[in-house]
């Protein structure tokens, strides 16, 4: 495997330190641990596959336990925006690589643990020969892409693919492609369309709610390990964090899966970004006609005084937090009921955070005839960047 960069080599010994047996006293006293157990934590080598909300935990408590390697790929940086939830990065770290405050805060609990510091998106060119290297994989990665590809490349690979994911009040948990038991294919055959499901940027998640996820894909990869307890092969755990609830699903490996089935169609890792629907830019969802606006010329529409309706499409909430002067709020998901209240003849903008809802209204409204419809690009999100500093963000 090529060499990672920024590795922190610190060689495995045989047998371990007084300091480490004074570290780990308390695993050591553990039957299900104990010294040859810790040897194994010691010797092993993890991959983190991102780390954010979820590899933020499971970096800090692997570390904590002793693993002795762990391998962090990320090339993502700190923004505000992540701090109520990406426990490994503090305020001081906005705007560093996350690689960067990761491997800090790894080498400040555990000065023990070796990082292997792999600064890429992983691809198709180059997950196999990156996870080759390690014992156990952990994906917290946070798009359906590379959830495909880690699922795939830990099949192909016969690595143990550590899976967690979360959405506003609720998370899932699940080891896949032990032998014999189901992968992440089993359990989403196809990924969902583009933009059915919102990112956490547009639908919002409870802070500590990857914390807990991610100290049970921990546990689990400790687990692995050690060769200790049931692993969570064959079964999904979910977690609603409102209801305060855990409930399990069995899952049964699916013996036409093209990846771990019987007769496997997939033998080497393919495009994950068009298998997902985001391959060309060309496939991607648009606005009838691009019908888009930039901020920029918006604003100066409206330093200009011309008529201009502004639709916000976001949520009540989030209208709160910030908004354009004088728009009107329709929730996107309002807005096939409230046509009536807007003047078909009108130049309409419509706005979100990002665009991605707008540009479904802007489709929405030239579809039921407002032919000057149109999305703002970039949404409230360019506005604040580009001509308003001032306007919150979030």
């Amino acid at each position: 495997m090529a060499e990672p960069t920024g590795s922190t080599e610190k060689p495995a010994e045989a047998q371990l330190a007084s300091e480490e047996i004074l570290r780990y006293s308390r695993h050591l006293i553990l039957p299900e641990v104990g010294f040859e157990g810790q040897l194994k934590l010691k010797r092993a080598k993890v991959l983190l596959v991102g780390v954010g909300g979820l590899g933020s935990p499971v970096g800090l408590y692997l570390a904590a336990a002793g693993v002795g390697r762990l391998g962090v790929a990320d090339f993502d940086v700190v923004e505000p925006g992540n701090l109520h939830r990406q426990i490994m990065h503090a305020a001081g770290d906005v705007g560093r690589l996350k690689l960067d405050s990761a491997a800090e805060a790894i080498r400040d609990l555990n000065p023990g643990v070796a990082v292997d510091r792999h600064e890429t998106a992983l691809t198709s060119r180059n997950a196999m020969e990156i996870l080759a290297g390690y014992d156990v994989v952990v994906d917290g990665s946070d798009n359906f892409p590379t959830r495909y590809l880690v699922n795939d490349a830990c099949v192909l690979l016969g690595k143990p693919d550590v899976y967690g994911s979360v959405y506003r009040f609720e998370g899932q948990a699940a080891v896949f492609a032990l032998p014999g038991g189901p992968c992440y294919r089993c359990l989403y055959p196809e990924p969902p369309p583009p933009g059915a499901v919102p990112s956490c940027a547009e639908a919002g998640i409870l802070g500590v709610l990857p914390g807990l996820i991610g100290m049970i894909m921990a546990t689990e990869t400790v687990k692995l390990i050690l060769g200790a307890g049931a692993p969570l092969a064959g079964r999904l755990l979910l977690y609603d964090a409102l209801a305060m609830r855990f409930r399990e699903v069995r899952l049964k490996r699916n013996p036409g899966c093209p990846v771990c089935g019987g007769n496997p169609a997939v033998r080497e890792l393919i495009d994950y970004q068009a298998f997902c629907g985001l391959g060309k830019p060309d496939d991607q969802p648009h606005v009838i006609g691009d019908l888009e606006m930039d901020v920029l010329e918006l604003n100066a529409r409206l330093e200009r005084g011309e008529s201009v309706t502004l639709v916000d499409v976001r949520e009540p909430h989030e209208y709160q937090i910030c908004r354009l002067p004088g728009a009107v709020l329709i929730p996107l998901k309002q807005l096939p009921g409230r046509l009536g209240e807007l003047d078909p003849s009108a130049e309409l903008v419509a706005y979100c955070k990002t665009g991605r809802r707008s540009a479904k209204a802007a489709a929405l409204l030239a579809g039921a005839g407002f032919r000057r419809a149109r999305s703002l690009k970039g949404g409230i999100a360019a506005w604040s960047g580009t001509i308003d500093p001032a306007m919150p963000r979030y």
